[in-house]
């Protein structure tokens, strides 16, 4: 029996050393090599584009294959880390599938299913921003024209860009939600203190931003690469402002397991505000850690909290305001991601809050349940355009699990920048 235990023992140190040499070889393998740490995907009417990131200066190489027709991008002296998805359905009318793969053990090899003309298709590469290198695959109208431009769309024959669809129609959870209120969430509710034929004054008076502890500014740090970084993200020197709803008293809508709609307000809220400022913008943070936002704090009416993230923003002049939040239902089955803007707002409020909408839809996988407007109060006394995001539902208990995960948090984070980027471009 000790002769066995003694043979058990040597068998388990070998094979850990032989673990142990494989892992150094891996190591000493790709020290020298760029690692790609993320591809990203955006839509648009007119364009989606890829983005691959890697940690390095990294070259590409690129051609086009028939039968299927596709564009082909190699990346040479890189590997392909095992975060990054393999398989991606872009959904485009100008694309397909998209493949990513390590082609051989130098070689990261980036396949994307499409049938646009050459003139339709653009790869180029940037450095700069939150990675050191991207590589960008630009599919649809690349001309950054006007809205007649021609494409050449699959069937080969050019085609007028069609324009965006109509908001979608209340489906009958969200009539069923819209007659019982959600009281609750008093960061969403209506204004009913002011008259809506009078405008509420108390939004010119600005307050200054350090008066707010709780909130913060963040200057964006990205390396200055000139215009190339303003062609991809369009974020360079823009100021945003963002809300993570609820704090500090106001746990705002309370999932199945407990989960409270601040926490995971303020996670994605900080989170955006790292990638954000990693492409050059200047974010301002209504709140940076679990507390309200008002001098007040919990002795602040509804509407003085909500004017108080409002003041922020006007007082900071932000070019753009996105609120984010967590939806909640009686009905547990209800679920999915809703953007909202002011119903007499402007229709630039309209476009920012489909195309966040859109952006966290991307990443995140959850069902639309379309771009809607409304009469919430940080949308309304906000005088820059506004949007109020709805990530999905804490009472449903798989989207509660998703968005509490560290994964769910990244990707929600990832789909709002997605949005903003595509409104700036």
């Amino acid at each position: 029996m000790r002769h066995l235990r003694l043979l058990v023992l040597i068998l388990i140190a070998l094979l850990m050393c032989q673990t142990g040499a494989l892992a150094s070889d891996f190591g000493d393998r790709v020290k020298d090599m760029a690692e790609v740490t993320g591809v990203r995907v955006s839509k648009q009417d007119s364009k989606v584009r890829i983005v691959v990131e890697a940690d390095k200066e990294v070259d590409f190489k690129k051609m086009v294959l028939s039968n299927p027709e596709r564009v082909v991008v190699d990346l040479p002296n890189a590997w392909l880390s095992p975060k990054v998805p393999r398989d991606t359905d872009l959904r485009s009318q100008f694309a397909g599938k998209l493949h990513v793969a390590q082609f051989d053990k130098n070689t990261v090899r980036i396949v994307v299913e499409t049938k646009v003309g050459k003139n339709n298709y653009s790869v180029f590469k940037l450095k700069g921003g939150a990675s050191a290198c991207r590589i960008v695959l630009d599919f649809g109208d690349i001309s950054g024209s006007s809205d007649n431009r021609k494409i050449n769309l699959p069937d080969g024959s050019p085609s007028e860009k069609k324009p965006s669809a109509p908001p979608s129609e209340t489906d009958e959870v969200e009539q069923e939600m819209a007659s019982s209120g959600k009281a609750e969430q008093q960061e969403k509710q209506p204004e009913t203190s002011q008259p809506e034929s009078g405008k509420d004054t108390s939004k010119q008076k600005h307050v200054r931003v350090e008066e707010t502890p709780s909130g913060g500014v963040f200057e964006g740090s990205a390396k200055d690469s000139g215009d190339e970084l303003d062609q991809i993200t369009g974020l360079k020197g823009k100021k945003i402002a963002i809300d993570a709803g609820h704090g500090g008293s106001d746990s705002g809508a309370i999932g199945p397991t407990g989960v409270m709609e601040k926490t995971i307000t303020l996670r994605v809220a900080m989170e955006l505000k790292n990638l954000l400022v990693a492409e050059g913008a200047t974010v301002y943070m209504t709140r940076t850690k679990d507390t309200e936002v008002s001098p007040k704090k919990s002795r602040a009416t509804d509407n003085e909290e909500l004017q108080a993230r409002c003041d922020i923003a006007n007082a900071r002049e932000a070019d753009i305001f996105i609120s984010i939040h967590m939806d909640s239902f009686t009905n547990d089955a209800a679920k999915g991601t809703t953007g909202y803007y002011y119903a007499k707002g402007s229709a630039k409020s309209r476009s920012l809050a489909d195309k966040v909408r859109q952006g966290v839809i991307d990443q995140l996988g959850t069902p639309s349940r379309g771009t809607q407007s409304c009469n919430f109060y940080v949308v309304k006394h906000t005088d820059m355009p506004a949007t109020l995001v709805e990530l999905a539902f804490i009472s449903n208990r798989s989207e509660e699990k998703l968005l509490y995960s560290d994964a769910g948090i990244q990707k929600a984070a990832q789909g709002i920048l997605d949005g903003i980027e595509d409104y700036f471009n």
